[in-house]
C-alpha cells in the first residue's frame, strides 16, 4: 500500500487542480486581470514536464539512498503513528526551508531554481513551474530524516503531500488570511517570495510553515505601500525553451571568462546571486540596504 500512496495523491488532487485553475482563469477573464497568457501557461507546463520526467528517473536512486541511511537510524521506532507523521511533517518542512534558502543564496543552486522564478506572470500554474534539475540533489537534504528513523518512502510521500499546499498558494486572487498569517505560508506570504522588489528579495522560503522564516530572519510581510512586481530583477524576456532553463548557467559561464582571481571565480559560482567583483551588479542584501522606506 505504501508505494501507492503518491498515486492516490495524484488521482485525488488532479481534479482539484483543474477546478481551482479553471476558477482562477474565469475570475481573471471576468475581472480583466490578465493573470494568464497562452505562452506563459505553456511555459509552465513545459518546465513541469521536464522536472517530473527527471524526478521519475531519480526516484529509485533517491529511495535507495534514503533507505541506506535509514539502517543507521538513531531512533529505532515511534510508539505513536500520529507522533511519527507529525514529526516527519515538521522536520521535512524544516529541511525544505534550508533547501529553498540555499537555492536562493548560492548562485550555483540559484541557476537551477531560477526557472521557478523567471515568469513575470503569477498564477496557480506557476506553482507547477518547477526547478528542473532540483531532483538531482533535493534528496540529500532529507538524509537527516532517515537518521531520525523515518522511512524513505514516507519522506518522499510527505514531500509530495506538502507540495500540494505549496502549489495552491501561488495565486493573486486570495487576500490575507487573518490568524493563519502568523504561522502558515499564505498566498500573501508567497507573493512576496516571487517578487522582484528589493524589499521582498529572498524572503519567505517556507513550504507550509512560515515559522522557519520568522525564526531565521527571512520573513517579510506583503506591504500595501510596495505592490509586488513579479519576475526577476533582470527579466529574461523570452519564452525560448532553452533560455528559460539555462540562462543563468550561461551568465555564470560568461562571468567565469572574465579576467579575475580564482577567489572571484569561486564567488561567481558559489557566492550569492548578483555578486560581482567590481560592483557592477548587486546582491539582494545590497539592494535591500539601499532601500529607503
Amino acid at each position: 500500500m505504501e508505494q501507492f500512496r503518491e498515486l492516490i495523491l495524484i488521482y485525488t488532487t488532479t481534479p482539484i487542480y483543474a477546478i481551482v485553475i479553471g476558477l482562477e482563469m474565469y475570475y481573471s477573464h471576468k475581472h480583466h486581470r490578465e493573470l494568464y497568457s497562452t505562452k506563459g501557461t505553456l511555459s509552465n507546463v513545459y518546465l513541469t514536464a521536464l522536472n517530473m520526467g527527471l524526478d521519475f528517473l531519480m526516484r529509485t536512486a533517491c529511495l535507495f539512498v534514503l533507505n541506506y541511511f535509514f539502517q543507521y537510524r538513531l531512533v529505532e521506532s515511534y510508539t505513536n503513528v500520529y507522533v511519527y507523521w507529525t514529526l516527519l511533517f515538521l522536520t521535512e518542512d524544516f529541511m525544505y526551508y534550508w533547501l529553498h534558502r540555499i537555492d536562493h543564496y548560492c548562485r550555483f543552486f540559484w541557476a537551477v531554481h531560477v526557472t521557478h522564478h523567471n515568469s513575470e506572470e503569477y498564477n496557480l500554474t506557476v506553482g507547477f513551474r518547477s526547478s528542473v534539475f532540483q531532483p538531482l540533489y533535493r534528496f540529500i537534504y532529507f538524509i537527516p530524516l532517515s537518521f531520525l528513523g523515518f522511512k524513505g518512502i514516507d519522506i518522499m510521500f510527505i514531500y509530495s503531500a506538502t507540495q500540494i499546499f505549496g502549489i495552491l498558494v501561488h495565486t493573486q486572487t486570495v487576500g490575507k488570511l487573518g490568524f493563519l498569517e502568523y504561522f502558515m505560508v499564505t498566498p500573501s506570504h508567497h507573493r512576496v517570495h516571487h517578487a522582484s522588489n528589493a524589499r521582498y528579495l529572498d524572503k519567505n522560503m517556507g513550504m507550509v510553515l512560515i515559522i522557519w522564516d520568522k525564526l531565521f530572519g527571512t520573513f517579510q510581510k506583503e506591504e500595501d505601500k510596495d505592490p509586488v512586481k513579479y519576475g526577476l530583477t533582470s527579466n529574461i524576456n523570452s519564452f525560448n525553451p532553452g533560455k528559460m532553463v539555462f540562462h543563468e548557467w550561461v551568465n555564470i559561464f560568461n562571468d567565469l571568462k572574465k579576467k579575475t582571481s580564482l577567489k572571484d571565480k569561486f564567488m561567481y559560482v558559489f557566492g550569492p546571486p548578483g555578486w560581482s567583483h567590481d560592483g557592477s551588479r548587486k546582491t539582494s542584501a545590497q539592494l535591500r540596504a539601499e532601500l529607503k522606506d
